[in-house]
């Protein structure tokens, strides 16, 4: 990132917390953050890969970065979390909940245990660190959090339990946060990612033909890297984008507006209809 870029951001100095970020869309947010200039909280149920990541993007961007271990489904960690940013770092401005996972499973057949642990980590989650991270940006008057939902949360994903209901939730929050917090400062905004090469999807791509089948069905003809959600999230998260709140971004490289391209139409269509499919495959 260039010394302009990271001027127009306008976030060096200030310290932003993201979840799930030792992997995937968490670790290429606080790798974009961190060229950004800010002060960044790398937060993981994996304490030693978060910490690890903190000292390697640290010392990398001369930013004070902290690594902290936590389970965004346990209040008392989340608590113990925000304290622990605060006290390394200083008051949180951006939050990125990011963190989440997948059960597959047919809702005829799923566990109750299942359900219930997606909705605690990817919705009840992302609730407990807004709030609590949310303290140092209400008691400043400004601030914005960044909820990475899903394009599962638009159109249901298949035998994957309360993933999509899960993600679903997560706008509808994102939506009443804005509404609650926009009059004190503090702005709301998701980013809905499809098509993305991460840790929940990589073992897909390794079938035959199924990146192919996948890039297809997209306009751009590609598939998403974990770069391609971070800089929308910085952009989110920066006062370049003050007058967005409540909002929700579809980043999927125009997979959306490919369904009638998809419809057989013959001497019209473009895009090959997939033929190689995997179990579970997870946008």
């Amino acid at each position: 990132m260039s010394q302009a870029e990271t001027h127009w951001l306008g976030l060096a100095g200030r310290v932003c917390a993201v979840t799930g970020a030792a992997s995937g869309i968490g670790l290429a947010t606080v790798q974009a953050l961190a060229a950004a200039g800010a002060a960044v909280a790398v937060i993981d149920r994996q304490a030693e890969m978060a910490n690890d990541v903190a000292r390697t993007i640290g010392a990398a961007h001369g930013v004070p970065t902290v690594g902290v271990g936590c389970d965004v489904a346990d209040e008392s960690a989340v608590r113990a979390a925000a304290l622990r940013v605060r006290e390394a770092l200083g008051p949180v401005y951006g939050l990125v909940n990011n963190a989440g996972f997948l059960r597959s499973g047919a809702l005829d057949d799923g566990s109750l245990d299942d359900w219930n642990a997606v909705l605690a980590a990817n919705l009840t989650g992302q609730w407990l660190c807004a709030r609590e991270f949310g303290r140092d940006m209400l008691q400043a008057g400004r601030g914005a959090i960044v909820h990475v939902s899903s394009i599962s949360a638009l159109h249901p994903q298949t035998r994957s339990g309360a993933y999509s209901a899960s993600k679903a939730g997560v706008l509808l929050l994102n939506k009443q946060l804005a509404a609650e917090w926009g009059p004190r400062g503090v702005r709301s905004n998701a980013v809905c990612p499809g098509m993305i090469r991460t840790a929940l999807s990589a073992k897909f791509y390794e079938v035959p033909g199924f990146e192919a089948a996948r890039a297809a069905v997209t306009a751009s003809r590609r598939v998403g890297e974990p770069q391609d959600i971070a800089e929308p999230v910085l952009f989110l998260l920066s006062e370049r984008s003050s007058y967005v709140n409540g909002t929700e971004l579809l980043v999927d490289g125009g997979l959306q507006c490919m369904l009638m391209d998809m419809v057989p139409r013959p001497g019209f269509n473009q895009t090959t209809t997939p033929t190689t499919t995997a179990k579970g495959a997870q946008a």
